[in-house]
Order: C-alpha cells, then structure tokens, then sequence
C-alpha cells in the first residue's frame, strides 16, 4: 500500500512537471512572437539615432556632445511624451483584440494619432528654441549655437514618432508587428548607406547626418501606412471614420498618464545627462557617458522587447478574462529576459574598452568609458528586468500607479543621490552613474512587490468593464452618429 501511494505520488509529480515544461514551451512561443519582432524594430530605430551619433563623433567633439544633449535630454524630453502617451494605444488594442473587438483597434489608432499629433505640435517649440534654453542652463555659447542648429532637424523625428509608434502599438496588439521589425532593420541599413554617402562621401557634415536620419526614419513609417491601409489588417482596419473624434476624454486620460509615466524613466536618464553637463571637461563626460547610456539603449531596446510581450500577453490575457495565464506569462517573461540581460552584462565587462571606438575616436573619452564598464554591466543586468514589470503596468493599465512610483524611486532617490555621491563625494560621473542604478532597483524592487500582490481575477473584471464602456458596436459605428468619411 505505502509503495503504491509512493509510486502514485511520484507519477503526479512527474505528470505536473511534465505539463509545466508544455506550459512554458507554449508560452516561450508566444512571447517570442511579439518580443522577437519588438526587439527588431526597436534595435532598429534605436541604431539610427546610435549611428548618427557615431557619424557626428567623427565629425567633430562639439557637434558630438551637442548631438548627445539634444537626443538625449531634447528628444528624450520631448518626443519621450509621444512615446508614453503610445502607450495607451498598446493598452487599449491589447485588451481589445483579446476580447474579440477587432473592430476597436483602427478607432483606437486613430484617436491616438488625434491626440498625439496635437502634443507634438505644442512641444514642437522646444526644437526651436532649444538653442537659447541651453544658453539659459548654463552651456557656453559655442556649445548653445550648435545645440540650436541640431535640434531644429529634430522637428520631422518628432512626427515621425506620432505615426510610428502607434501604428507598432495597433499591430502589436494584434500580434502584427513582424513587418515593423523588417521594415525597421531595412531602415537602418539604409540609414549606414546613406550616413557614409552624405557625411564621409560627400562631406555634408551635421546636415548630411541628420538629413540620413529623417529620411530613414519616414521611409519606415511609409512602409507602415502601405501595411496598414493595403489590406492587411482588414479585420482591424476599416478606413478613417468620425467613431476616432467619440470618447477622446478616456484615451486623451490613459495617454496623460501612460505619457507622465515612460517620460519620468526617459526623463530620468536626461537629468542625470544635464548633471554631467556642468563638471570639469564637460563635452568629455557629456561624450563618455552618452556613449554609455547609448551602449544600455541598445540592450534596453532587447529588453523593450520584453516589455511589448509584457504588455501584449497581459493586455490579451485580461481582455480573454484569463488572470491565471497573465500572472503565468510575467514569471516566463521575467525569467528569460534576466537571462539575457546577464548574457550582455559579461560581453560589456570583456569588450568595455573596445565598444568606446564605435562611437570616438578620441583616446580620453574612450579610456573614461572604459573606467565605467562595471558599472555599465551592471546598469544592463538592472535593466533586463525593471522593463517587463513595465510592460506588465501598460498591459494591465496602471500606468498612473507607475508614475507615483517613478517619481519616488527616480527623483526623490536617484537624483538626489547621484548628486551627493557625485559632486559631494567628489566621485564624478560614477557618483552619479551610481545614484541612477540605486534609483532603478528601487523601482524595480516596488513594481515586483505590486505584481506579486495582484489580485489578477479583479484586474481581469476591471479590464472587462473598462473595454464594455468604450465599446463601440460595428452597426454603431456604420449606421450611427460615427460614420466612416
């Protein structure tokens, strides 16, 4: 009798362990399928702007540190608001598509475009002002005269990122997003193609990079629209119609604070940025440390990835009503991109020194990036995780709790920090360095214990009445008052 109930317990154990390896399998294939194509696109996008800045390190140190504070602090600033607020397209077209509104998506898009084409244009005067701003904050004039040439070719990327980065978000939701990747990796191919041709070849200085960088970054939206409106997504897109100008009030809401939430985390790296800006051998450690946070941006883009599948399978899962398969695909989600963030933290401490060349030639900012690797590794291995917690916040809603937590953990603990550690303790740029990686833990460790205390039945029954409230019937949007034009 105890040998049977010994053998019995050993075959459920085998039978559970068993059926969790099919479980992890299946959900591995899914959050590949939206991560991979993420990953992509965004390594793709993010290497326009990395190879611009390599382009610009040969053409000069000033272009290259004013280059660096108008991306870094300028786009991440400004365009970082259109980022966030796509976010809210990522949340309400992931619950949709799970719940079988299909309908709802091309509605969702186009509200989205509504109201972050109407932010871009009132942030657009920073690009043209940004000249004088810096000139304000202390930069020297020659520095100022340079930041106001280069942030004006900013403009186009700043729409370019309206239509983008929401049109990713609607074929995300859908599980899409496979042409986004391509269309991407073409862009940047394009873009080193074209970079050589105007900067190297024919010697057009900053107006060639940047002139590269605007038409890489159209073409790829181009190619979205013809993806879109050519019949590819005609379940989810049925033209434009007025149903885009009805309940504006809960995307123009979930945009608000899906934007303050990713703007505080860009935000977060630009201030530290501005920080380094005004210690001795400024356009050093301003070069030195954008290299580095531009080496994390490569891998943060992998880790974006992650956030997408985060949000995708979330989003889907409540808008299925299935709370069990969203807690289950954060553990698998989590788990793997720990994995590769550590895989890329011991290439960082092998090749530190070496990565600086890609983007200087000049021997002293290289050996300051090469003092900064552990850091730098460590930075990566944070950052493998901290993005799938918010991936899991976009998908699930709670982009207005993140925020509370961004501005504690970032700016009531990192910044502060980092400007003790670095002009108090007089350690430079590892002082500051380390309050920003003090700051990420903390919100790392915050978001953990949020998701670890979810109820994700209740998260399910608030998606549900949230996508039952906005919900536009397809003989509504037809025969009603929203028409298609």
């Amino acid at each position: 009798m105890h040998n049977k109930m010994e053998e019995g317990l050993l075959v459920s154990a085998t039978t559970e362990k068993s059926e969790l390896k099919v479980r992890v399998w299946v959900e591995s294939k899914k959050l590949w399928r939206v991560a991979f194509p993420s990953m992509l696109t965004k390594v793709s996008s993010y290497g326009i702007l990395v190879v611009t800045q390599a382009f610009m390190g040969h053409i000069g140190e000033t272009q290259l540190a004013a280059y660096a504070l108008v991306q870094i602090i300028g786009s991440r600033f400004v365009n970082g608001v259109v980022l966030g607020m796509s976010s809210a397209t990522e949340t309400l077209c992931g619950q949709a598509f799970g719940a079988g509104h299909y309908h709802m998506l091309g509605i969702y898009l186009q509200r989205s475009w509504i109201v972050n084409l109407a932010v871009a244009t009132l942030l657009a005067p920073f690009f043209v002002f940004a000249g004088p701003i810096f000139r304000l904050l202390g930069q020297d004039e020659d520095m100022a005269k340079e930041i106001g040439n280069i942030s004006l070719w900013f403009i186009p990327i700043n729409y370019y990122y309206v239509f983008s980065l929401t049109i990713q978000k609607y074929l995300q939701g859908q599980l899409k997003n496979m042409i986004v990747g391509w269309l991407g990796t073409a862009s940047v191919v394009l873009h080193v193609f074209l970079s050589w041709l105007f900067v190297i070849k024919w010697n057009w200085g900053v107006p060639g990079a940047m002139s590269a960088m605007i038409i890489s970054c159209w073409l790829m939206v181009v190619g979205e629209f013809v993806y879109v409106f050519g019949g590819w997504c005609s379940k989810t897109w049925r033209g434009f119609t007025k149903a885009a100008f009805v309940d504006l009030l809960p995307v123009i809401k979930l945009s608000i604070s899906s934007g303050v939430m990713l703007c505080l985390e860009l935000w977060y790296y630009a201030v530290l940025i501005l920080i380094a800006s005004y210690m001795k051998n400024a356009a050093i450690a301003i070069s030195a440390f954008s290299i580095c946070l531009n080496i994390i941006g490569w891998e943060f883009m992998i880790s974006f990835g992650f956030l997408a599948a985060a949000s995708v399978r979330v989003a889907n899962e409540l808008g299925r009503g299935n709370g069990e398969a969203a807690r289950f695909s954060v553990k698998v989600i989590s788990i793997t991109s720990i994995f590769i963030g550590l895989f890329f933290a011991v290439l960082c401490l092998i090749f530190g020194h070496s990565m600086s060349y890609l983007f200087t030639s000049d021997e002293e900012v290289a050996e300051s990036v090469s003092s900064l690797s552990v850091l730098l590794a460590f930075s990566i291995l944070l950052n493998s995780l901290q993005p799938v917690f918010s991936g899991v916040a976009v998908g699930a809603g709670w982009q207005s709790v993140v925020a509370f937590v961004n501005i504690g953990c970032y700016y009531i603990i990192g910044i502060p920090l980092g400007l003790l550690l670095g002009y108090v303790a007089h350690l430079q740029i590892m002082g500051i360095w380390t309050g920003m990686i003090c700051g990420v833990a903390m919100q790392t460790l915050v978001l953990s214990y949020i998701i670890w205390i979810t109820n994700w039945d209740h998260q399910v029954n608030k998606a549900a009445y949230h996508l039952n409230k906005w919900l536009l019937k397809p003989s509504e949007e037809i025969n009603g008052s929203p028409t298609h034009v």
